[in-house]
């Protein structure tokens, strides 16, 4: 059995305030066990503590209570410079708007985390154009980010991110600024360092494309884990009170032990209501739909056939990715 790589153990965090409405609580007591060369994808609608979670796992910041622990370290008891020693050598991090240094050149960018642990410039450039060339942008490396179109911008910010050999990758919306063809590249990206090199993934994400990659993915609502789907699902990942929810589209969300005790996921038939519960009768199905290109423009209804094309010849459209 693989080892965990990150852990968490009754997550809390506080956001204290002077506001009307007093402090808030981002998390509530999370629970969380990655393996080694997994990834997860953590779903939520906007305020629900998704990017607080990240930073408190990547520690980026401390949380109110609770423990992490790193590559097997707590890093709640590591001083700051091991901490950032830590952090240095097990992981990287990659955000929605790259976050790239803007009076450093690419090539420079990218190579910066090998000189800040100690490599020498010449040795670190050189790693990085190797980088760079490998993502596809070595022509634009002694661009300055202003100079670098969003794709490019994240091509680089993920070359920066890949150049010290991390075990752990955390994004936040990593293909949040980017253009369905360019997203899908960066996917494949991900999918190939996951697949083929073993690294591990924790991806803030809104995109239901970019949370199918996930081998399980981890649904937050007002700072609790309310729901789980993938691989190896592990209920006590979850908080101990379970909801179901319903959203504006009428679209229900049940806790994973409940849809076991129903059988998994499916179509459901909902019998008289008037007496104030819900009934529900049918057949389960696959409960966690894989995502593939569509086989028609949604514009001009074009036939892709077997095609790959990311734009339609036709019309020109961006080609959709479409549940199965």
């Amino acid at each position: 059995m693989k080892e965990s790589i990150l852990q968490a153990s009754g997550l809390y965090h506080v956001y204290e305030s002077k506001a009307e409405d007093g402090n808030v609580v981002a998390l509530r007591g999370l629970h969380l066990d990655m393996k080694e060369g997994e990834a997860i994808a953590v779903v939520g609608p906007s305020g629900s503590g998704k990017s607080t979670l990240m930073k408190c796992l990547g520690g980026l910041m401390k949380a109110s209570a609770g423990s992490v622990s790193l590559a097997g370290k707590n890093m709640t008891r590591l001083t700051g410079k091991e901490l950032v020693k830590l952090r240095q050598k097990t992981v990287s991090f990659i955000f929605q708007e790259g976050n790239l240094l803007p009076n450093l050149n690419a090539r420079d960018n990218v190579a910066q985390p090998l000189r800040h642990q100690g490599v020498s410039s010449r040795k670190s450039l050189k790693l990085a154009d190797s980088m760079l060339d490998r993502l596809g942008i070595l022509p634009r490396a002694y661009a300055l980010p202003k100079m670098l179109s969003g794709g490019e911008q994240q091509r680089v910010a993920i070359a920066r991110a890949l150049i010290t050999n991390p075990r752990l990758i955390f994004a936040d919306e990593p293909t949040g600024a980017l253009d369905p063809v360019t997203s899908r590249e960066v996917l494949a990206m991900f999918k190939d360092l996951h697949q083929n090199e073993g690294v591990s993934f924790f991806i803030v994400t809104h995109s239901k494309e970019v949370a199918s990659f996930a081998n399980r993915s981890l649904e937050l609502r007002d700072g609790r884990f309310v729901a789980e789907h993938g691989d190896d699902v592990d209920v006590e990942d979850l908080s101990k009170d379970r909801e179901l929810i319903i959203d504006e589209t009428g679209t229900v969300t049940l806790p994973p032990d409940l849809l076991v005790k129903l059988g998994g996921a499916g179509r459901y038939t909902v019998g008289d209501v008037s007496s104030g519960s819900l009934k529900l009768q049918g057949e389960a199905i696959e409960s966690m739909g894989k995502m593939e290109l569509a086989s028609a423009c949604p514009a001009c209804k074009h036939d892709y056939a077997d095609s790959e094309d990311q734009l339609c010849p036709s019309c020109g459209s961006s080609r959709p990715m479409v549940e199965v």
